[in-house]
């Protein structure tokens, strides 16, 4: 018969050994997770990096005193308006600036820059602004932030239109990094139908984006409503934009094709590649 004290060091030494292996492994899962979130985080740095370059080079090589600029939305655009202030104020330039949404409007007020509208100011020297993805021809997706149409109008009003985004957005087909699909900008009544004229007409699905922080759909500064259209291959861009806007109830397309007229590209290794248009 076991003695009663071997029985019990055994089950001690059982407890302590399960103990052991359950700390390393948490510990070891909380490492692999910290190793994400750096990996996560040093990426985001190097992108709001690779932002910044392309905006700076951008609005140092293409404004001037005197000119009137078309200032586009998102995330990217923040860095171009921060170098265009700075120079305004050192270079003491007189520029006005024209948004392309309530989101521009309020980066040119904060940073006390000269609002103005097409009203006022219907041609304009040059348009800078962001991209969702970028192909090799300089086709554009736009919209990730609800502002294709008021984008669209102003970089159409300009006569350069010049594009910044960070190594991210770089493709050489429209897809291959985006996937998101293409936003269409369509009047609130005619969603439904715009949707299933442009899945019957080209495949893939057009979804109805929905909003974050608020119930029901995005509504647009023009309060419209957006589709993403999610397509299933590479198409004749410019064909397709024009189909699609030809549909009733489409307001615009997030296709800007023959708009661009150079990209920035912000590197990861802290250079900024140009792209101009091919030459046909």
């Amino acid at each position: 018969m076991i003695p009663q004290r071997w029985v019990e060091f055994a089950a001690f030494t059982s407890r302590s050994l399960l103990f052991s292996l359950q700390w390393k492994h948490a510990h070891l899962l909380q490492g692999r997770h910290m190793c994400d979130s750096r990996r996560q985080y040093n990426g985001t740095l190097m992108a709001e990096e690779a932002k910044k370059l392309a905006a700076y080079a951008a609005v140092d090589n293409h404004i001037q005193n005197n000119q009137v600029v078309g200032v586009g939305s998102g995330s990217t655009i923040v860095y171009a308006v921060d170098r265009l202030a700075e120079r305004v104020r050192q270079e003491k330039l007189n520029i006005v600036c024209v948004p392309t949404s309530f989101q521009a409007r309020q980066l040119i007020l904060q940073h006390g820059l000269t609002l103005s509208d097409l009203d006022r100011h219907p041609e304009l020297d040059v348009a800078i602004d962001g991209a969702d993805e970028v192909d090799a021809a300089l086709t554009l997706i736009k919209g990730g932030g609800g502002c294709l149409t008021q984008e669209k109008i102003v970089a159409d009003c300009a006569k350069h239109f010049i594009v910044i985004a960070d190594y991210r957005k770089d493709s050489k087909a429209l897809g291959q990094q985006w996937k998101k699909g293409v936003p269409v900008e369509v009047i609130p009544m005619a969603y439904v139908p715009v949707s299933r004229a442009i899945a019957r007409r080209f495949g893939g699905e057009a979804v109805l984006r929905m909003a974050v922080n608020k119930a029901g759909p995005v509504v647009t500064d023009n309060s419209n409503f957006i589709l993403d259209w999610k397509f299933e291959h590479a198409q004749n861009w410019k064909e397709v934009s024009t189909v699609i806007k030809m549909i009733p109830g489409v307001v615009e397309t997030g296709l800007f094709v023959e708009m661009a007229e150079r990209v920035y590209f912000g590197m990861k290794d802290g250079s900024v590649k140009t792209r101009d248009p091919p030459v046909n």
